[in-house]
């Protein structure tokens, strides 16, 4: 039985509106603190609360998601309270608000991707999650470049206090398509899927496995190391590559810069639905080695240097990666917890986790260009994007697990 179209479409509209109004988040934060006088030291502490903050909230997100189910209730949650802190940062900018706000957006964040994982998995037909775990990525990465370009328009052109009220209004269609998802597509999730987690917690069948035995177990074991490594790489590079940029752009800095976020964006919007169909075909190692992949290409490309445009060619490669890391964490973690269920415990620690390496790697390869430069830094970065492949190829068993006693959906339960 597949899911009612309407319900898929919404999901689609979901993910588009709730990246639009996350777009408000981005640098618009830096660029309105710094016009009110705001000094880096005083910028940079606001920005960490919403880091520590959502490292904080990953795992007790997930596992509240997994006991009480409620995913279409604590999406609303989290939208507004994404809407509240939008709107408070469009306020005079005090240091008690903004930090406030920080910490509510940090939290809420995290909560909206994990309720609308969790909401995926419940509507969709189990043989082609990964396929509609592409199409959510697809439409999250039309969604942060559109709003992202919209926002620097109104921040420009009118002022950066109205680029938050704007951003907080695509919160009233994002509640608009949660409303869409129709409660009986979820409650009626094992038509569709044999995943333990997928229908309310009142039709399990069993109780979860304990915490304690999936973290031990071998494949999420080397999802947490692939994604620590990932991340340790990945989230390094982009603040690295601005400041390459800056040298070797002069003046043009702030155009390449975007042109350096949008391209890849608009890549993993591409490829991202076909990243899921080509995980069933070859395998889930195979697909996440290859995504893997691209982060040591980027690194040694930025480490040899060079003229704009080969720099921003290469920049294309984080469209892959975004791409496969953003179906196939999600795809594993399901995998992993099929029958024992914790999908979004999976999910939420490996989010600690990538939050935790991504951390230590900014401030590791900071120190490291400040001291040896950047070519130094940028193939640092690429030893370490080389050993979550090799987490990967020798630790990462294949996952894939789809029951034959489940028919395959009609196409209008894979296309929305």
């Amino acid at each position: 039985m597949a899911a009612a179209d309407q319900t898929l479409r919404s999901l689609t509209s979901l993910n588009f509106a709730i990246a639009a109004m996350q777009a408000g988040f981005g640098p618009f934060i830096s660029v309105r603190l710094t016009a009110s006088g705001w000094n880096p030291a005083e910028i940079g502490f606001a920005l960490s609360a919403a880091l520590i903050a959502s490292v904080i909230a990953q795992v007790p997100s997930g596992i509240v998601i997994d006991l009480f189910g409620a995913r279409r209730s604590l999406t609303a949650t989290a939208i507004l309270a994404s809407i509240a802190a939008l709107l408070m940062l469009s306020l005079a900018p005090g240091f008690a608000l903004v930090l406030a706000a920080q910490i509510v957006q940090g939290s809420a964040g995290v909560g909206l991707s994990l309720a609308v994982t969790a909401i995926t998995l419940s509507v969709c037909h189990q043989a082609v999650l990964g396929e509609r775990l592409g199409r959510n990525v697809r439409a999250a990465a039309i969604g942060a470049a559109g709003g992202s370009a919209l926002l620097g328009a109104v921040a420009s052109w009118v002022s950066p206090e109205a680029a938050f009220v704007l951003a907080a209004a695509f919160g009233v269609p994002a509640l608009l398509a949660l409303r869409g998802i129709a409660p009986a597509d979820i409650a009626t999730a094992d038509r569709r899927t044999g995943h333990h987690t997928a229908p309310p917690p009142r039709a399990r069948r069993s109780p979860p496995v304990p915490a304690h035995r999936l973290l031990r177990d071998r494949g999420m074991v080397a999802l947490l190391g692939v994604t620590a490594l990932f991340q340790f790489a990945n989230a390094s590079l982009l603040p690295l590559v601005a400041t390459a940029y800056t040298h070797a752009a002069g003046t043009r800095a702030g155009l390449v810069t975007a042109a350096a976020v949008i391209g890849p964006q608009l890549l993993a919007a591409l490829l991202s639905p076909y990243v899921g169909r080509a995980a069933n075909l070859h395998g889930r190692r195979l697909v996440l080695m290859l995504g893997l992949a691209a982060v040591p290409l980027r690194a040694a490309g930025f480490a040899v240097g060079g003229a704009i445009g080969p720099m921003l060619a290469v920049q294309l490669l984080d469209g892959v990666s975004a791409a496969v890391i953003g179906v196939m964490v999600p795809l594993i973690a399901a995998d992993v917890t099929h029958r024992g269920g914790r999908f979004n415990f999976a999910l939420g620690t490996a989010g600690l986790v990538g939050a935790l390496g991504a951390s230590l790697g900014t401030s590791l390869s900071g120190g490291i260009a400040l001291h040896a430069g950047l070519p130094v830094a940028f193939l640092s970065l690429a030893v370490a994007g080389l050993g979550a492949i090799l987490v990967a190829w020798a630790w990462l068993p294949e996952t894939a697990q789809l029951p034959a006693s489940l028919p395959a959906p009609s196409e209008g339960g894979v296309i929305a």
